[in-house]
């Protein structure tokens, strides 16, 4: 495109078309019902929509449109002490909307700046998860209830170590910067811890001296703690979380409750139980679906929580991201359009063992 041809689209892309076509209207009335006084206070309403829509530039425009437009039509059936003294309100109210259109865009720009720091944040602490880890395709669908900020207190990890590939699905309670530090926190110890200790426990308890530590007194975490340390066998904990679901080759769904019930981390101190190793077939072509309270909590128009188990049964298929999109949108449409709360799911899909090619 030329220079030229660029010029004029960014100039037809910031024309106010609306606030002109209101005026266009406004002296469209006056002329058939020929009023005059009575329809030029209305000639503010164009840059005051302009202000709204349009940069200071336009609202300027718009309003130099509608201040000659009102001395034409001031011009019959006005007193001509009256004029002056609208076109001046007419003046003074493009001039207060251009300083709204002036603040309205330093407002975006900084909203901008803020969302582009949230983001480059979001990707730091919530790493994002190849599609493929040792033998386990995955998925993951993360919203923030906060659109403007990204990010939240849900959290989820998948590493591979050498002690096999081991995932973390969790919610901090609260919310805010104090969620996402204690968020950042419990990622930062399970990535180190879930390299360095053998056993799937120890890990558990890395992160919940760190939490002991660090967190006030009410403060707490949810989360599964899960690894795959054998073929066709996961080693979980769950730490007060909501039970995973697990999914069979066939498409059965079954959910995972605890043998025996953890604390939440953080809370080990008061209450004196200690987490426990449960273990779980996991054959080929299973998958396990972990997700936080932002999913199983979301409630409709009628107040009915959104039916997890029975969504999977009916989206579930051989491809984990494919499944996760469908669940998004359909929890989506199942809250009008906008979430609550934090919501995060993570699905993991054991791949078939491709069979060796047999040498003739």
């Amino acid at each position: 495109m030329s220079v030229r041809g660029r010029a004029a689209t960014q100039m037809a892309a910031g024309t106010p078309v609306l606030p002109t076509v209101l005026i266009a209207l406004i002296v469209l009335v006056d002329v058939v019902g020929g009023a005059g006084l009575i329809w030029l206070p209305l000639l503010a309403a164009g840059p005051a929509l302009a202000a709204a829509t349009n940069g200071p530039r336009g609202v300027l425009c718009v309003g130099v449109l509608a201040v000659a437009v009102g001395a034409v039509m001031g011009r019959h059936g006005v007193p001509h002490r009256g004029l002056p003294a609208v076109l001046a309100a007419l003046l003074a109210v493009t001039l207060a909307s251009g300083l709204a259109s002036a603040l309205r865009r330093r407002r975006e720009r900084v909203l901008a700046a803020v969302r582009s720091v949230a983001e480059a944040a979001q990707h730091a602490l919530l790493k994002p998860v190849p599609e493929t880890v040792g033998p386990f395709r995955v998925a993951v669908r993360y919203s923030a209830a906060a659109a403007e900020a990204r990010i939240g207190g849900d959290l989820y990890a998948l590493v591979p170590t050498p002690h096999g590939v081991r995932l973390i699905v969790g919610d901090v309670r609260g919310k805010g910067l104090p969620a996402v530090s204690t968020a950042a926190l419990v990622l930062g110890v399970f990535r180190e811890a879930a390299y360095d200790e053998p056993d799937l426990l120890a890990v558990v308890d890395r992160i919940e001296r760190s939490l002991a530590r660090n967190l006030g007194p009410d403060d707490f975490v949810t989360a599964v703690v899960a690894g795959h340390s054998r073929p066709g066998h996961l080693e979980m904990v769950n730490c007060g979380h909501g039970p995973p679901l697990l999914i069979s080759a066939s498409g059965d769904v079954e959910v995972v409750e605890s043998v025996r019930p953890a604390p939440p981390l953080g809370l080990r101190a008061l209450s004196g139980e200690v987490p426990h190793l449960q273990h779980l077939p996991f054959a080929e072509g299973d998958q396990l679906l972990l997700y936080t309270d932002g999913v199983t909590e979301a409630r409709d128009h009628a107040r009915a929580f959104y039916p997890l188990t029975e969504a999977v049964a009916r989206h579930v298929c051989d491809e984990p991201a494919r499944t996760l999109t469908a669940l998004h949108d359909e929890l989506l449409t199942h809250v009008g359009g906008r979430l609550h709360d934090d919501a995060a799911l993570l699905l993991l899909r054991r791949e078939p063992v491709p069979e060796p090619a047999l040498v003739s």
